[in-house]
């Protein structure tokens, strides 16, 4: 298995700055229809209501992301992986920021070690 190179501190910084400009979460998938009454597979910062909204009947600036949208068809991955794409997208809202803090935690504990000569800031 290859691995990739490892994460700088200022990598690390840099993806959390990324995650601290991006639209504050939670962030939740929302299954609603578009115009044409289709499948409208949605990230949003409103969690879904089950009753599958039809476009106008649902507040777009909400919506973070789409992987879903067909009518008309201008998001629609080859693989239909759609709900699994927007629950990946909405997890990394949350996870992202809570991996970056646990890398510095595991960094930290590892700088603490006796012999470790800052083997914690890579």
């Amino acid at each position: 298995m290859d691995f990739p190179e490892p994460l700088t501190d200022e990598a690390l910084a840099q993806i959390e700055e990324l995650a601290a400009a991006a639209t504050p979460g939670p962030w939740h998938v929302r299954l609603l229809d578009d115009d044409d009454a289709m499948n409208l597979v949605a990230v949003s910062t409103v969690a879904d209501t089950g009753r599958g909204e039809r476009w106008p009947d649902f507040d777009h600036s909400e919506i973070v992301a789409a992987t879903l949208v067909q009518q008309p068809r201008y998001v629609d991955v080859a693989d239909e992986r759609w709900d699994e794409n927007a629950l990946f997208i909405a997890s990394a809202r949350r996870d992202v920021p809570r991996l970056i803090a646990e890398i510095r935690r595991l960094r930290h504990l590892l700088a603490e070690e006796p012999g470790c000569h800052g083997c914690g800031g890579r």
